[in-house]
């Protein structure tokens, strides 16, 4: 009952994500659908200038909202210095979504280009116990803001993630609204009017990319509920195909599954402990008890089970929530002031001890008063009894969990040991602030001949992540109807050294020697087959409003998912800015020495930043962070899966000796073995678990076949993992059966045989 709490406590909080929004009805993001070589991709990222064209042409549209990115960004007020993650917005984000403020007014807190929102936590930290509104903060030791509100902490189920807000005023006002309707770089939120229809609205704003952009492309606009971007953020063919919810339904199943492999050794139990209360039964019917009245008594008595069950089961999940918390990245807890945890805890209780009672409530209920008196009253050794069935259903359930971990574990290894493409050994980033944007011709001589670092290079964003694409790029020969995705990125050059990328033709990009290799690129191998130049070396690309040429190619390599195939990648030359400091550390000094170094000389060119950086190695195993922490979660249930059920095998294998000590010491007597009577009592236990074997393996493999249709790159399902989930039950209910069976063949025959 414990684990099946933990799990419906994960599962309500993944299912109520950015549903406490006041207008959850009516929220939508602009998602887009572009046509590749026949395929429809779906993608969130929009043009900047979306939002307000949005709101401007259509009266359906109530208002619009951007989310654009800033990163990580100083705050320096007296003398506390404080880094925040945040994003930028339009005014109406405050209105649109429920994050309440408890200073300020929502309407008018973004107003201002130059005003900032902080979350509470982010407020204390800079601020103490002085109010802050009114207050002037420095942003990135530069502009001056005004604190004109501060949002309530973020609950922790919501997809939004910042500690502070900016308003896109201050871009407006600086021109740095991206007005290239080809790019994609943010995130766009409407609300719509009440009454509104989603298709009729949809229809009318496909062609908004193509009346602004001017480009014959296959791009269609349409929106999507923000209530179901948590769960059914997958899409296959321009159509929704399910997500993470396929997780929550599976964690669904696991918690049922521990409730009824519990519920059965109930069952199992109850109905084995028969003949003892069959007197008790007998008796109660010759004195005039009604079978409804027993059925009721016995009902009662397995609900009071479970009540206590409960009441247990509550203490442990309070004691385990810290540890499932910290496996899960989540902040669950149990709200005993809410009326509708009650009513679902009772409703609970009263649901696992009906379940569990059932049976033997039944079972017992119909036992014969004049056999059972007269002692005639025997139990049935059929082929085929409830009892077998309910083992084997257990099993059943164990299996299939083994079986699915087994087959995650084995995915996430397959996408681990995939070729990256680039050498993440010594790698590190910083992300471009303060003063690095004059002083890094400074630092990286610095940095090499002090020998922390033996290369350097610039780009748009790390080598893990996607901050621009786009479907603007266009060539000599193109079919004018075609409409490729491209990601993007710049490079200041020497990026094939740093990164350790295989250069298959040409060269890397050389500002140096080259001076023109400001407006060079290069392209990865999926680029240059997406292009279909025989010889891509010296041709040029189009993307407006600039020419670039091309230099060199480089071998694929994994920026995104790597259960995803690799798309084209453009790396463009320094005529546009770069955020991102790739550092190779020195391999013939320890990272303790290098990163002390390399601080120390951070330190000198941007003094008021504090040095931070981050491993290229660890932030791609993050990419697996999710199919992990499903195995993880997987294991752990499989395991106490088994655990439960070898609970019931065990006590019904003590029954079982219990029941059959006379015959054993018969048996003794007659010369049978220790060996020949714990192979007898063990294996009618062994041949149910066989059975479990068989029904569950076409299950697991119907079930893990579909898990596995949502990654391009999977395994094939090898024979191997069923075989050892089976030898693995068969083991384990072998070693749970025989400690009773060796004990029941250790007993000297003389005490069983004394009464005959």
């Amino acid at each position: 009952m414990a684990s099946a709490i933990v799990i419906m406590l994960w599962i309500q909080n993944e299912t109520s994500y950015d549903r406490f929004h006041a207008n959850t009805s009516r929220l939508y993001e602009v998602f887009s659908n572009d046509t590749v070589d026949g395929t429809i991709r779906s993608m969130t990222p929009t043009p900047q200038l979306l939002a307000p064209a949005l709101k401007k042409d259509y009266p359906e549209i109530e208002d619009a909202t951007r989310i654009g990115g800033n990163g990580k960004v100083l705050f320096s007020y007296k003398d506390k210095i404080v880094k925040a993650n945040g994003t930028w917005t339009d005014p109406s984000f405050l209105t649109m979504f429920s994050f309440p403020l408890i200073k300020g007014n929502a309407a008018d807190a973004l107003k201002d280009p130059y005003s900032v929102v902080f979350t509470e936590q982010m407020a204390k930290k800079i601020f103490g116990d002085e109010d802050p509104i009114g207050k002037l903060v420095k942003f990135d030791n530069n502009e001056s803001f005004k604190v004109t509100g501060v949002i309530k902490n973020l609950p922790n189920n919501t997809q939004f993630d910042f500690e502070f807000l900016n308003s896109s005023a201050f871009l407006e006002s600086k021109n740095y609204i991206d007005k290239d309707w080809t790019n994609v770089s943010i995130r766009t939120f409407v609300l719509l009017k009440q009454s509104t229809s989603l298709a009729n609205i949809n229809n009318k704003i496909k062609n908004i990319d193509v009346k602004y952009s001017g480009n014959r492309t296959k791009t269609q606009s349409f929106l999507y509920p923000v209530s179901r971007l948590r769960l059914y953020s997958n899409f296959e063919n321009g159509k929704p195909s399910g997500g993470r919810i396929e997780t929550v339904r599976t964690f669904g199943i696991i918690a049922l599954f521990i409730l009824l492999i519990a519920c059965i050794n109930f069952m199992n139990l109850s109905t084995a402990r028969s003949e003892k209360r069959a007197k008790e039964v007998g008796v109660r019917k010759v004195a005039g008890a009604m079978k409804s009245s027993l059925v009721t008594q016995f009902l009662l008595e397995s609900v009071f089970i479970a009540l206590v069950s409960g009441v247990i089961a509550v203490i442990i999940v309070q004691f385990s929530l810290p540890s499932f918390n910290t496996l899960t990245q989540k902040q669950l807890f149990i709200d005993y002031s809410n009326t509708y945890f009650w009513l679902f805890a009772g409703g609970f209780v009263l649901l696992t001890g009906l379940l569990a009672g059932s049976y033997p409530a039944f079972f017992l209920s119909a036992f014969k008063p004049a056999s059972v008196l007269k002692g005639t009253f025997k139990k049935v050794n059929a082929l085929i009894t409830p009892r077998k069935v309910l083992v084997v259903l257990q099993f059943t359930f164990a299996i299939i969990l083994i079986i699915s971990t087994l087959i995650v574990r084995e995915q996430i290894k397959y996408g681990e040991d995939r070729k990256v493409g680039y050498n993440r050994d010594n790698l590190i980033y910083v992300y471009m602030e303060g003063d690095l944007f004059r002083n890094y011709q400074l630092l990286k001589n610095e940095l090499i001949s002090s020998g922390a670092a033996v290369e350097m290079s610039q780009t748009l964003s790390p080598l893990t992540q996607l901050w621009s694409a786009g479907h603007s790029l266009s060539w000599a020969g193109k079919d004018p109807n075609s409409s490729i995705d491209f990601d993007r990125s710049t490079t200041d050059g020497n990026l094939v050294k740093t990164a350790g990328l295989t250069l298959l033709q040409g060269r890397d990009i050389d500002i140096k020697n080259f001076p023109t290799d400001s407006t060079a690129c290069i392209i990865n191998e999926s680029a240059a087959k997406a292009i279909g130049f025989k010889n891509p070396l010296g041709q040029t690309i189009f993307d407006d409003p600039d020419t670039w040429h091309i230099v060199g190619v480089i071998k694929d390599f994994v920026l995104e998912s790597p259960y995803q195939p690799t798309k084209p990648i453009i790396f463009k030359g320094p005529k546009y800015s770069t955020n991102t400091i790739n550092i190779k550390l020195n391999a013939a000094h320890s990272v303790k020495q290098n990163l002390a170094s390399a601080e120390s000389i951070f330190k000198k060119y941007n003094p008021a930043y504090p040095f931070e950086y981050y491993f290229l190695d660890e932030e791609y195993a993050k990419k697996f962070n999710d199919e992990k922490l499903t195995g993880t979660l997987a294991a752990l249930f499989a395991a106490l899966t088994i655990f439960i059920s070898c609970l019931g095998l065990f006590g019904l294998a003590a029954f079982m000796a219990e029941n059959r000590i006379k015959e054993i010491g018969v048996r003794k007597v007659l010369g049978a073995s220790v060996i020949n009577i714990t192979a007898l009592l063990s294996i009618d236990f062994v041949k149910l678990v066989v059975l479990a074997v068989i029904v569950a393996s076409p299950v697991a493999w119907w079930a893990s076949s579909k898990w596995l249709q949502g990654y391009e790159y999977r395994i094939n399902i090898s024979a191997w993992i069923f075989i050892s989930a089976g030898l693995l039950a068969i083991m384990i209910a072998l070693l749970t059966v025989s400690y009773q069976s060796i004990r029941a063949a250790l007993m000297n025959p003389v005490k069983s045989l004394r009464s005959e």
